[in-house]
């Protein structure tokens, strides 16, 4: 039966071996672009390699449900770790209508770990590190949006407190894993004496290799041989992304193509053109935006890093790019006022074109639209200096 997933376990094995080694780990950081095989590697490899290495493994994911608060999210991950691991006990418990339980001495009810009134999220970690006799290993996958709210931000100083609190010689440990799918958002949880995991280690996640690609021919269940050579050019144009590849395939499965030559001609225009449609699936959405979003958008993909959305000179380059679209003078300055700026920041938002952080720092979403909207001509030279 062929696999499911390609497994990377020597890598794993050796993160596991650095995170674990370390009793006062500050925490690792992650970075690569959305859809390259990190959260894959995370639950699939990781994982399982800090399991092996003794450790309990919580993992979070806070792109998995935008609607519900960073903060919520990783609280529900430690409640269902506590539950899991009390088994049977917790399940009577509850049926019982007893909601606290007694972990590692520790009273909880889960229900309520990390809120106003409940237990702290430092104290229920190390009831539940304390009950097993070993060190927790917490994997937050796309760990930027923890600061996005204001709670998701608390919540990292929470666990910094609990990570301060575990790792002392009284307990078992607490490692932090953290991923992002931008190294610039990533960073601002690092980068700075007030944020919770200042000069913790912030490295970019080696993309998928030569390995994935020969396991993806090895498993193509089509009619005719792939061949590796060109998987691997048009592995590297998608930009390391498997799903690219995993589109192609599922194009070409039912197309009774047996002749190799013309079989892995056939995959490279598949490739293309699954490239080609998520371009211009997102290309569509800019162009749907009103004027001021647009040029709202643009600005900020030309300033990048930069980007500082009401200073007096930023509040001119929107001016700029809403004549560049066909505005007079007149229109121009009424539109990009501040306080439709902020309106047009808000609806970006909302599209999830933009990212904004609790403090009111603003980011694009994916990391690869700037050089979308450069290509497609969306950014005209003019409007950059």
């Amino acid at each position: 039966m062929p696999e499911r997933f390609y497994h990377r376990h020597a890598m794993a094995t050796t993160y596991a071996a650095k995170i674990m080694a370390d009793p006062l780990h500050p925490g690792l950081f992650l970075a690569a672009p959305r859809r390259t095989g990190k959260t894959t590697f995370m639950r699939e490899d990781l994982a399982p390699a800090l399991q092996l290495a003794g450790a309990e493994v919580i993992y979070v994911d806070l792109w998995s449900n935008r609607q519900t608060d960073p903060a919520e999210l990783i609280n529900q991950a430690v409640q269902v770790s506590i539950e899991r691991n009390l088994g049977l006990i917790a399940k009577l418990t509850k049926q019982s209508g007893v909601v606290k339980l007694k972990v590692g001495g520790v009273e909880i009810d889960t229900g309520s770990i990390g809120k106003a009134k409940g237990i702290t999220l430092a104290a229920a970690l190390a009831a539940l590190s304390d009950s097993l006799g070993k060190p927790i290993a917490l994997i937050i996958d796309e760990a930027q949006h923890a600061v996005t709210t204001t709670a998701g931000s608390n919540t990292l100083f929470a666990l910094k407190a609990a990570r301060d609190e575990l790792n002392g010689s009284h307990h078992h440990g607490l490692r932090l894993i953290c991923t992002g799918s931008s190294r610039d958002k990533l960073a601002m949880l690092r980068n700075s004496r007030d944020q919770a995991f200042f000069n913790a280690p912030l490295v970019n996640f080696p993309h998928l290799d030569r390995g994935y690609v020969d396991w993806f021919c090895a498993q193509s269940r089509l009619d005719f041989a792939l061949d590796p050579e060109v998987v691997w050019s048009k592995f590297v144009e998608a930009g390391y992304r498997p799903e690219a590849m995993q589109a192609a395939r599922e194009v070409l499965e039912y197309s009774m193509i047996v002749d190799s030559a013309v079989g892995n001609a056939a995959f490279a225009d598949a490739v293309d053109e699954h490239v080609r449609e998520m371009s211009e699936s997102a290309l569509a959405v800019i162009r749907s935006l009103t004027p001021i979003q647009a040029a709202v958008l643009k600005v900020m993909a030309v300033q990048g890093k930069d980007y500082a959305p009401f200073e007096l000179a930023t509040l001119g380059k929107y001016a700029d790019m809403l004549r560049l679209a066909g505005m007079n003078e007149a229109q121009a300055q009424e539109a990009a006022y501040a306080q439709n700026v902020q309106q047009a920041l808000a609806a970006l938002q909302e599209k999830a074109l933009i990212w904004k952080a609790e403090r009111g720092v603003y980011a694009i979403e994916e990391q690869g639209l700037p050089d979308l909207m450069r290509n497609a001509g969306m950014l005209p030279d003019a409007s950059a200096n």
